[in-house]
């Protein structure tokens, strides 16, 4: 029984894993059953064993991502001491999440630009438990008097929409430098720095009283 435990579970995070690459390169309405099940090497009954269809799969990819995202963020603002650290982590931590797995930007960017047409209450629990981190995070600054007039939402999307974009237009920004040398595109800048200067920038306004 315990081995048969183990291989479903390997299954499972194999079908994941190459749904995800999938989304992520194709989008959700161009992603068939059958691709995944094949990149898997599985049959599309088997698919269907584990997750009851295509959505249900979908469902499991993005609540996958972010539960991950969310849960490395929390590791990290465990070992800090203020509001400020805990904000640095949580930039930080996404950003090298991001950057390590490129195609979680590319599945949330594409999601949102259709506006969440594909997200289910359970994705969208998981994207307010990020969200709700953050929030936490800034409200605790504005108690103790360290931030000034926060709008959480902005500010979440100011963060991980910067990061994401980052992410998923590398490529695009080193052929662009590469055409034209004297245009500043980060095209060299690694995750740690851009981290940083996100950091340093929006902390620089959350201080500032108006």
């Amino acid at each position: 029984m315990a081995k048969q435990t183990r291989d479903a579970e390997a299954t499972k995070a194999k079908i994941i894993q190459n749904a995800m690459l999938l989304f992520a390169k194709n989008g959700y309405d161009a992603t068939t059953a059958d691709e995944i099940a094949q990149a898997c090497g599985v049959n599309k009954a088997m698919l269907f064993y584990y997750y009851k269809n295509k959505a249900g799969l979908y469902a499991a990819v993005m609540t996958h991502v972010l539960d991950a995202i969310h849960e490395e963020i929390i590791t990290k603002d465990k070992c800090c001491v203020s509001p400020i650290a805990d904000l640095e982590a949580f930039i930080k931590t996404y950003a090298a999440y991001c950057d390590n797995n490129p195609y979680v930007s590319s599945l949330i960017l594409r999601e949102l630009s259709d506006s969440g047409a594909h997200l289910p209450e359970m994705m969208f629990a998981s994207l307010r438990k990020l969200f709700g981190l953050l929030s936490e995070i800034l409200r605790e600054g504005e108690k103790q008097g360290l931030f000034h007039n926060i709008e959480p939402m902005i500010i979440h999307f100011m963060i991980v929409g910067t990061i994401n974009l980052l992410v998923t237009t590398k490529p695009m920004r080193k052929k662009a430098a590469e055409l034209e040398t004297e245009l500043n595109t980060c095209s060299d800048c690694d995750i740690d720095e851009i981290s940083h200067y996100i950091f340093t920038k929006v902390k620089l306004m959350l201080e500032m009283k108006q």
